[in-house]
């Protein structure tokens, strides 16, 4: 390789480091060529960009960068590396488990991998790297406890005003239920009404011979 193909290298993968902040360092060695062909297929099929360099150019590239910034990195970049960029800080995790799972390897192997500024080395992290959150889980993770208590709120204000509604018709139904049960009241047999008393007999008139007095003598 030419010092210009080199540079031109070097500024490529400045470009990537640039544009992604987190990024996977993975030993692909002892893979095969049709099974770095199928890698390469998962990554684009799930918008993860793989790149195969020289650990010198990748290390330089990321030197003239930020030295610091990307100084925990540098004890990776040994033997044959494939860089993984993703703007889903998981993906590239998900996808190495996933390969391997399926080839049942150990192979492609992590390395190191940068996650937003921080660093994760060794093969043991990356079961971890499958379950972090990203930006888009965490804010809906979020928003799913702001409105739990809302919509508790609000579910209790709905089954209050149900029960409202449902009061008066209760009530009417039960007041209609006793009206139609009622049994009829039975009128009170009549008392018989008392007897009238006997008349008391009316004394005879004296008769008309008896005290009256005698005619008066004739003039």
């Amino acid at each position: 390789m030419t010092k210009q193909e080199k540079n031109e290298v070097i500024e490529l993968l400045k470009g990537k480091f640039s544009q992604y902040n987190n990024f996977y360092i993975t030993d692909t060695e002892s893979l095969t060529v049709e099974q770095i062909g199928k890698l390469r297929s998962v990554c684009f099929s799930k918008q993860v960009e793989m790149k195969v360099a020289k650990n010198t150019l990748i290390k330089k590239a990321l030197e003239s960068l930020d030295a610091e910034k990307y100084a925990g990195v540098y004890d990776s970049l040994h033997k044959v590396t494939a860089l993984m960029f993703s703007e889903n800080p998981k993906d590239p995790a998900v996808i190495l488990s996933g390969f391997r799972k399926e080839n049942n390897q150990e192979k492609p192997e992590l390395k190191a991998a940068f996650i937003n500024g921080d660093v994760f080395v060794g093969d043991k992290q990356l079961k971890a790297l499958t379950q972090i959150k990203t930006k888009n889980e965490l804010i809906g993770e979020i928003i799913g406890l702001l409105q739990s208590p809302i919509q508790r709120v609000l579910g209790a204000l709905e089954n209050k005003d149900n029960a409202k509604k449902e009061e008066p018709a209760a009530a009417v139904a039960e007041t209609a239920a006793p009206a139609a049960e009622a049994p009829v009241a039975e009128a009170p047999a009549a008392e018989a009404a008392p007897e009238a008393p006997a008349a008391e007999a009316t004394p005879e008139a004296p008769s008309a011979d008896a005290d009256t007095p005698e005619a008066a003598p004739e003039a």
